[in-house]
């Protein structure tokens, strides 16, 4: 391999996103390939202010202010594409933990089709592979209860919300045809999927 992969594991919380970047670096480190590890959240050097957004979002809801939210989310991640993916080393897998696809989760009133295109405008890298990582919504939501943080959602509060969020997921998932792990199962069955794709991929 002589350029890049860069590969994004998104969707709701509590589907065990985290869990599995780490069984996938594991495998695919054993195959002696380079992986680097990434998030989205700490590679992002204007987080504490779009979090402010966020959390005026959460008390007075607007469809402008998510606008302007989704706007700066994506000139994040074109920062992140020019300062932090393009430094990596070229024959490196890449894994990002979120990227454009969660805001299809978690944005409310601005259509996804909005929100691809602001990313697109501002030259967000798009990964060679996007991989939805989904369960049943109440599986997802007894894991995050379970977790020291809890659910740790500025923005869902209630199951029935959370129901909401991965079933509006799941629909971009398959109308832009991304990759669906569904992650149920034990995390080894998770993992070989995405490696799987990963190498069909390369």
């Amino acid at each position: 391999m002589n350029r890049q992969l860069f590969v994004t594991l998104d969707g709701p919380k509590g589907t065990g996103k985290t869990t599995l970047l780490e069984s996938i670096t594991q495998v695919l480190r054993a195959d002696n390939r380079k992986v680097v590890r990434l998030s989205e959240q700490k590679s992002d050097p204007f987080r504490a202010e779009s979090m402010a957004l966020v959390n005026r979002l959460a008390r007075d809801p607007s469809i402008d202010l998510e606008r302007e939210i989704c706007n700066r989310f994506a000139i994040s991640r074109a920062w992140i594409s020019q300062n932090v993916l393009a430094k990596q080393p070229p024959d490196s897998i890449i894994l990002m933990d979120r990227w454009y696809p969660s805001d299809a989760a978690f944005r409310r009133m601005v259509p996804f089709a909005e929100i691809l295109q602001l990313n697109i405008e501002h030259n967000v890298r798009a990964p060679d592979l996007h991989v939805g990582v989904v369960t049943a919504p109440e599986v997802s939501w007894e894991r995050a209860a379970a977790r020291s943080r809890g659910l740790g959602s500025t923005v869902i509060h209630r199951l029935e919300e959370h129901i909401a969020c991965t079933r509006a997921f799941e629909q971009e998932v398959s109308s832009h045809g991304w990759f669906l792990c569904r992650n149920e199962g034990s995390i080894e069955e998770a993992t070989m999927q995405v490696v799987a794709e990963i190498n069909r991929v390369l």
